[in-house]
């Protein structure tokens, strides 16, 4: 095997006098950028019969959604000593520099604002998050692009070809190779453990493939829930897939039979809810597209 890539980025992207842009903070600014300029391209199309400045609307919405559903989410079901800091330390909510951002309480808040936003621009839930759900995986893959230059949420060790050091896991790597001769003599020999990029594989199936398939299929007009259900059901399956060669979170572990972590049970109810909207689709309406005069109001 040859010597590892070893994951040794700076997370500064910019310095800019005394203000640092961290490369994270710059994955989720050109999500938000990437999902107006495509989602601006879908509506002069006429894939959502709103104006320009209702679909500013529904991005800032979302984003907020994105923002606060995420970190409550994070506080709520991942957070080190539980949710006890609703009462002990309620300011931790705040503390977004310490990390911690949750994509299905990103997702619960993106539902939510465009819910809201639906009904005050008089349009069904479905056809909203259907014109939605193709911009999503923009910032999904972004968003683990972040996680790799940061050195974070690693894989498990392995010998594949492909596999990476991550300094930042040294402390577990020598626990590991403690109890391992095996991964002792790895250890040894490249000063750190072998392990998947497993942030990678998400970036490649979360945002690339979501992405790709999304986008291709709703070049067309489709049934109401079709892209909705497609985005869920493939998200559900890639997130469950791959947690198996991630670690899990170490506040956490593995929930039951040494396998199980938050993120896969957390990724059932997506799947089991993307089948039932492709079901829906098959006796669901296909909408037209909008006039061409409520497209550039």
């Amino acid at each position: 095997m040859s010597p590892p890539f070893v994951v040794q980025f700076n997370p500064v992207a910019l310095k800019l006098g005394p203000i640092q842009i961290h490369w994270y903070g710059l994955m989720y600014l050109l999500g938000f950028l990437g999902v107006w300029i495509l989602g601006e391209y879908r509506r002069k199309r006429g894939r959502l019969p709103v104006s320009r400045d209702a679909f500013g609307d529904l991005a800032f919405y979302g984003m907020m959604g994105v923002i606060l559903g995420g970190r409550i989410w994070y506080m709520l079901f991942y957070y080190a000593g539980g949710p006890r800091w609703i009462w002990t330390e309620p300011l931790a909510l705040f503390r977004v520099w310490d990390g911690g951002m949750s994509f299905h309480g990103g997702l619960l808040g993106v539902l939510a604002a465009g819910w809201w936003w639906s009904r005050r621009n008089k349009l069904h839930f479905f056809d909203t998050v259907d014109f939605v759900a193709p911009l999503v995986p923009i910032g999904l893959g972004l968003g683990r692009l972040g996680n790799f230059i940061n050195g974070e949420l690693w894989g498990k060790p392995g010998l594949v070809p492909w596999a990476m050091i991550f300094p930042s896991a040294h402390d577990e790597d020598v626990a590991l190779a403690a109890s391992n001769p095996n991964l002792a003599q790895l250890m040894q020999q490249y000063n750190g453990l072998p392990r998947h990029p497993s942030q990678l594989y998400e970036m490649a199936l979360e945002g690339v493939v979501m992405f790709t398939v999304l986008w291709l299929v709703s070049l067309k007009p489709r049934p109401r829930y079709l892209i909705s259900g497609l985005f869920a059901l493939m998200y559900g399956c890639f997130r469950f897939a791959v947690e198996f060669v991630r670690v899990p979170d170490a506040q956490l572990g593995y929930l039951a039979w040494g396998w199980l972590t938050m993120g896969q049970v957390q990724s059932l109810p997506l799947i089991i809810v993307g089948l039932l909207l492709i079901g829906l689709s098959r006796r669901a309406p296909t909408l037209p597209l909008a006039a061409r005069e409520t497209q550039t109001a």
